[in-house]
């Protein structure tokens, strides 16, 4: 679709041509996060990684031990931090760097079982797993980022009429009442000893000490709600929750 668009632009408007080259082979990417990226980041480059350096959703080139860099000011953890790209080549001197920056202060290399369970505990959907074309944005709690009243743009007829209050179903958060009980994905989910939904996502959240499970339920359950989840032929007590569990003001992805 991006080659498609190039060629109508250039077509349009020779003065103002583009092209669009696919770099993801030559390209890495390492995701610096948590409440003492700044400290770590400042070790290893001059560049302004401050609020007004860089703020929440921006990105910029920089430099990080010499190696250069387009930094993301965005976070799918939940916490200050930013995605971080470097020619492939520079992919291990730029681990390096970061990774012997950060000893004083404790740095780990999550891997990606922490990462998906600090998204969930963030709230943040995958798509593939929390939705795909099957689901509309309200559906899959993204309704804030639809604007129906914009001029028209790529999906909007198949919207119209829709909202968060008319969709039959919504993808919700539950919390398992034991604070231990795992589940994996795809299991059923039961209201009143009736299957009305499925679970998409699941893992422990360490930082609330409980395991979690985003579903899709219908669109009455509300907050506080008990379900259960079948795992096995085993009935798992849990609750519907508010989400984010974790930092809901945006606090510290903003900080």
């Amino acid at each position: 679709m991006r080659t498609r668009e190039a060629r109508l632009q250039n077509k349009r408007t020779p003065e103002r041509s583009a092209y669009v080259r696919d770099i993801t082979g030559g390209t890495c990417c390492i995701g610096l996060w948590g409440p003492l990226a700044r400290e770590i980041i400042s070790k290893v480059s001059a560049d302004d990684f401050t609020n007004d350096g860089l703020k929440y959703f921006r990105l910029k080139r920089a430099s990080i031990a010499g190696i250069p860099v387009v930094a993301m000011r965005l976070s799918y953890v939940g916490e200050l931090g930013w995605e971080i790209y470097a020619s492939a080549e520079n992919g291990i001197r730029l681990w390096d760097a970061l990774w012997q920056a950060g000893q004083e202060h404790g740095i780990i290399a999550g891997g990606r079982t922490a990462f998906n369970a600090l998204r969930l505990e963030k709230g943040f959907r995958s798509w593939g797993t929390d939705m795909n074309s099957e689901h509309d944005p309200f559906q899959a709690g993204l309704d804030f980022a639809v604007k129906m009243d914009k001029a028209d743009f790529r999906g909007k007829a198949a919207l119209e009429g829709k909202s968060k209050e008319t969709c039959t179903t919504r993808l919700r958060c539950l919390t398992v009442n034991d604070g231990r009980s795992m589940v994996l994905g795809r299991e059923p989910v039961f209201i009143n000893g009736q299957p009305s939904g499925y679970v998409t996502s699941a893992a422990f959240g360490y930082t609330v000490a409980k395991p979690i499970a985003y579903a899709y339920l219908p669109n009455n359950v509300a907050d506080g709600d008990a379900v259960e989840i079948e795992y096995f032929g085993n009935r798992i007590a849990a609750t519907v929750s508010a989400e984010p569990l974790y930092d809901p003001q945006m606090a510290r992805l903003r900080g």
